[in-house]
């Protein structure tokens, strides 16, 4: 059975799937794939480029079957930093330099996940972070103009009528 899938549901827990469909970091960033569920039926994926699948989500196929996004297991470079200054720089030069990048504080614990680089590794011990190799699910950030789901925000202020301070949002 072929499963043809170009509708997006979203992490909900209203909607219970039948299906699984494990992908790594690259193919949950491409709109057109072909994968095979965990039960063995062939998926075909074709939805909006641009905006990734995330880790959880529900996709629908054609003829009504929920398929859930698995995250595979991949290969990646965990680097732990001691301070948010060395934490900040690492972030600063990885993303300088237009590198994938998971970013996460875990208990008061700072760490950043790249796939791995020989150079980028060498250049993160410079900057005095510790690195540990493993297999897990990398979820990089989507990016600040991607549209992603992760960049998204909303959020409302009051402000009383005497008060001086004013600020703009601007959204692109």
């Amino acid at each position: 059975m072929k499963l043809d899938v170009y509708r997006r549901l979203g992490i909900r827990n209203d909607a219970s799937a039948t299906e699984q469909v494990v992908l790594d970091h690259l193919q949950r960033d491409r709109g057109r794939l072909r994968a095979t569920t965990l039960g063995g039926h062939e998926v075909r994926v074709f939805l909006e480029r641009g905006k990734p699948l995330l880790v959880g989500e529900i996709l629908q196929s054609e003829c009504g079957k929920n398929i859930q996004v698995v995250g595979a297991d991949e290969p990646v470079t965990t680097a732990y930093a001691a301070d948010w200054q060395m934490f900040s720089r690492a972030c600063y030069h990885l993303g300088n330099r237009h590198v994938k990048l998971q970013i996460a504080d875990t208990d008061g614990e700072r760490w950043l996940r790249i796939t791995p680089d020989h150079v980028l590794e060498e250049m993160l011990e410079l900057l005095g972070l510790t690195l540990k190799k493993e297999r897990t699910v990398f979820v990089p950030e989507s990016g600040a103009y991607s549209g992603g789901h992760a960049s998204s925000h909303s959020h409302s202020h009051s402000h009383s009528a005497n008060s001086d301070t004013t600020h703009e949002h601007h959204h692109h």
